[in-house]
């Protein structure tokens, strides 16, 4: 290939990247619940990665400008704001299946997002992770950021041959600015695999309190049934004893087969708001969803108020992608004016935003009902809406 010819291809693709970092994401139309907004496009794809990430720039060594290590998906992605900038830690995923983090800054949130210049490098344990995703970034009160990932190595015991049954446990790291990361030990757990592990942002009787979903197997949960509550001494070489169920797995709901807390919670004026997923069998395979609940304020792991059904579920295009009818979210962003961020990833491809406001996350959860559990009581429920609904005078 001619320089000429390889230089046009650098400028046609570098031209192509910018008209994409710097399109306006404006407010999807076709969506309005009353409660949050969706947005016209991802926040951040695979398109989104630095040219220089994927592409060897030398006509020397790539004389037909040709990627050389591609990027699949860019989702599952904590979230925080610092210095009023927000930052994502995205999980990205190459083409050869490994997945590493990777900081992307936006001033307003909603697009513009920019890749800083480096991926994480994520310092190893002694016992080496084959592959880390799933971040959740949590400011705690000790004065640290942390990095609480979960961290997947191959099953010890799995039979001579098997090599796709896995074991998962939570990883931890902390940093001050994002950039340089401390590696602490993984968290130390009764249950055979922890997954979907978060950190409380405020200590518990002197104790770092973490939420778990303690499972017997690395896809299904087996015996064990919910989101659970657990106490540390210590968060270097942390190790959680006794957990609690809070929000255990119920039949025939959106929670059915396994559910897990999101991004840490947010301290409210009514208690902590979370944001968790919910997932359940259809014929064409687990759905996941979003669903959000509030917790006392004092007692964090006593569920005060929990709406039934969803909060959110894929929507149009969010449908389709390489885990299909999959929503995720594992990073939030509530500003100081109480204004809400949730990046939620859909189908384990893109990243995309929903905005609300805190007010308006309260009134949904305290004033929607609960489920019924059964049919013949979901639909008293809205017979019950009906009427007062009816009940209401008429406007002209």
């Amino acid at each position: 290939m001619s320089q000429s010819l390889f230089d046009q291809r650098v400028r046609a693709l570098t031209a192509r990247y910018e008209a994409l970092l710097t399109r306006p994401n404006p407010v999807d139309p076709a969506w309005d619940n009353g409660l949050f907004a969706r947005y016209t496009y991802p926040v951040i794809t695979e398109a989104h990665v630095p040219l220089t990430w994927r592409y060897d720039f030398d006509p020397a060594t790539n004389p037909f400008f040709m990627e050389r290590m591609g990027v699949n998906a860019a989702f599952n992605a904590g979230a925080i704001e610092l210095d009023g900038r927000i930052l994502l830690v995205v999980r990205l995923e190459g083409y050869d299946r490994k997945s590493f983090f990777a900081v992307a800054e936006s001033a307003n949130g909603v697009d513009h997002f920019r890749f800083w210049d480096y991926p994480i490098v994520m310092p190893e344990t002694d016992d080496p992770d084959t592959n880390i995703y799933d971040m959740r970034v949590v400011r705690h009160e000790d004065g640290w950021i942390y990095g609480l990932f979960c961290t997947e190595r191959p099953d010890p015991a799995a039979p001579a041959g098997d090599t796709a049954r896995a074991t998962a446990q939570c990883g931890i790291a902390r940093t001050r600015d994002l950039v340089a990361w401390e590696r602490l030990p993984d968290v130390k757990t009764p249950a055979p695999q922890q997954r979907n592990v978060v950190l409380h942002p405020e200590f518990v009787d002197g104790h770092y309190a973490f939420y778990t979903r303690p499972s017997d197997d690395f896809m299904r949960v087996g015996s064990q049934s919910g989101i659970g509550w657990a106490l540390s001494e210590r968060i270097d070489g942390a190790e959680i004893g006794e957990e609690i169920l809070m929000d255990p797995r119920v039949y025939h709901t959106i929670k059915e087969v396994k559910n897990g807390l999101g991004p840490a919670p947010c301290k409210t004026a009514r208690g902590w708001l979370h944001i968790a997923h919910g997932v359940r069998d259809t014929a064409a395979g687990m759905r996941y969803v979003l669903y959000a609940f509030l917790t006392d304020p004092r007692e964090p792991w006593r569920v005060t108020h929990l709406p039934g059904g969803h909060l959110m579920a894929p929507f149009g295009e969010e449908r389709v992608g390489d885990v299909s009818n999959v929503l995720f979210c594992n990073g939030a962003v509530v500003r100081e004016s109480g204004e809400m961020f949730i990046y939620y990833a859909s189908s384990d491809t893109r990243l995309h935003v929903a905005t609300t406001t805190v007010e308006k996350m309260l009134d949904y959860i305290i004033n929607t009902p609960e489920d019924g559990l059964r049919s013949a009581a979901c639909v008293r429920q809205r017979v019950a809406l009906i009427e007062r609904n009816l009940r209401l005078p008429r406007g002209s």
